[in-house]
């Protein structure tokens, strides 16, 4: 067992020539149900006139692709500066619950255990709703922007503190014995290792972002999903403006995810090359 293995790979063993015929005559037998699903799904909207040519002639013109475009960008901004938010937020609740002081250590870990207990609806009331009522007054965009930030920042804190707790203890000592303070060595020894560890969680958990934006409609901010009534009620095409929507969504968690694991794959080689430099 080398070094350079993964976890991954000390986990688990690369599959026999038996186990690869059961995922194969499983996979199989998934994609053959999984058909015969979409068939009877098709069968029914053709069935309830759902795939007639009215309820989906508007999305060839090219009006219609500008509007759900715009409502696209405002989803990716509101998605972006929530992450960004959530980041900045999380990383304040991992110093904190990493302090010595036991109160400040027990404030945030409070903080934490809130953010993650809490929904993310509930939240967006809040905003919404009471700040108002307090004289507190915010645009539509940070009354989903904040709220999400908010629900998303407990779970960053903690992969930021497991971040911290893999980076070997050794990078810490050795770098104090060079008479590098707690606060330099924190910052450019154990958390720029710690923040490479994290960064596939982090793209996973802006997934979670993108995906509780979707309750922008609440504040009436003109995302996609806000967009997307608009044109059912334009049209009168419920079915086909979801599913199209839908289709949206799922392309860029897609995307998402394949890029969560592109760079957990360049994280384990730059860290296998590291340590074979280092032996």
């Amino acid at each position: 067992m080398t070094r350079q293995e993964s976890i991954r790979d000390r986990l688990y063993e690369a599959p026999g020539p038996k186990t690869k015929q059961r995922v194969t005559f499983f996979s199989i037998i998934a994609l053959i149900a999984l058909g015969i699903f979409c068939y009877f799904i098709v069968r029914q909207f053709a069935s309830t006139g759902q795939l007639q040519a009215r309820y989906w002639d508007f999305f060839l013109l090219g009006s219609t692709w500008r509007f759900i475009f715009q409502g696209l960008l405002s989803t990716l901004r509101a998605a972006l500066a929530g992450a960004l938010t959530a980041i900045a937020l999380g990383f304040l609740m991992m110093r904190g619950k990493l302090q010595r002081n036991r109160i400040i250590r027990s404030v945030a870990t409070a903080v934490i255990e809130f953010t993650r207990g809490v929904p993310t609806l509930l939240l967006i009331y809040f905003f919404f709703l009471v700040l108002p009522q307090i004289g507190i007054h915010m645009s539509a965009f940070w009354e989903i922007t904040l709220p999400c930030a908010i629900s998303a920042s407990g779970v960053i804190a903690e992969a930021f503190r497991s971040g911290v707790n893999a980076v070997p203890k050794g990078q810490r000592e050795a770098a104090l014995s060079l008479g590098m303070s707690e606060l330099r060595t924190f910052y450019q020894v154990v958390f720029p290792q710690a923040f490479r560890f994290v960064i596939p969680s982090l793209i996973s958990e802006l997934v979670i972002v993108l995906k509780d934006t979707t309750f922008a409609s609440v504040v009436s901010y003109r995302d996609l999903m806000q967009n997307a009534k608009v044109l059912i009620s334009g049209h009168d095409a419920l079915v086909s403006t979801y599913l199209v929507v839908a289709v949206i969504y799922i392309l860029i968690n897609y995307g998402l995810n394949k890029l969560s694991v592109y760079v957990a794959r360049g994280s384990r080689k730059s860290t296998a090359v590291s340590v074979k430099e280092k032996a």
